[in-house]
C-alpha cells in the first residue's frame, strides 16, 4: 500500500519561497506518476505539475510555469515541489498524489487518474 506524506507548506509573503515535499513509502519500483495538485476553498483540485517518476517526463499548469519546479529524490522515495514567486493567488491546500503506470510520457494532470492521495499542506501567501 502506497502512503504518501507532505511537508513544508506555512505562510509567506508574496514574491517568496517554499519547497514543498511528499514522502512516499510502500513502493515497489519507479513505474508511478507523481503528481501535485492544490485546492483553495470553494474551488476545485486543480494540477498544477506532474512528474513521471521512471521517465522524467514533467507538465506544469500554465498559472505555475516557470515559477514551481517538481522533482523527485529517488534514494529518499521524497518527491518535491519548489515554488518561487509566490503570489497570493498560490494559496491553497497542497496534495501529492500517485498512480501506477506503465506509460513513458507526462502524466496527466486530472485528479481522477491518481489512486494515492496525502493528506495536505497548507500554503498561505500574503500580499
Amino acid at each position: 500500500q502506497v502512503q504518501l506524506v507532505e511537508s513544508g507548506g506555512g505562510s509567506v509573503q508574496a514574491g517568496g519561497s517554499l519547497r514543498l515535499s511528499c514522502a512516499a513509502s510502500g513502493y515497489t519500483d519507479s513505474n508511478y506518476c507523481m503528481g501535485w495538485f492544490r485546492q483553495a476553498p470553494g474551488q476545485e483540485r486543480e494540477g498544477i505539475a506532474t512528474l513521471n517518476a521512471g521517465a522524467g517526463s514533467t507538465y506544469y499548469a500554465d498559472s505555475v510555469k516557470g515559477r514551481f519546479t517538481i522533482s523527485q529524490d529517488k534514494d529518499k522515495n521524497t518527491l518535491y515541489l519548489q515554488m518561487s514567486s509566490l503570489k497570493p493567488d498560490d494559496t491553497a491546500m497542497y496534495y501529492c498524489a500517485a498512480v501506477r503506470t506503465g506509460w513513458n510520457g507526462y502524466c496527466l494532470p486530472k485528479r481522477d487518474y491518481y489512486d494515492y492521495w496525502g493528506q495536505g499542506t497548507q500554503v498561505t501567501v500574503s500580499s
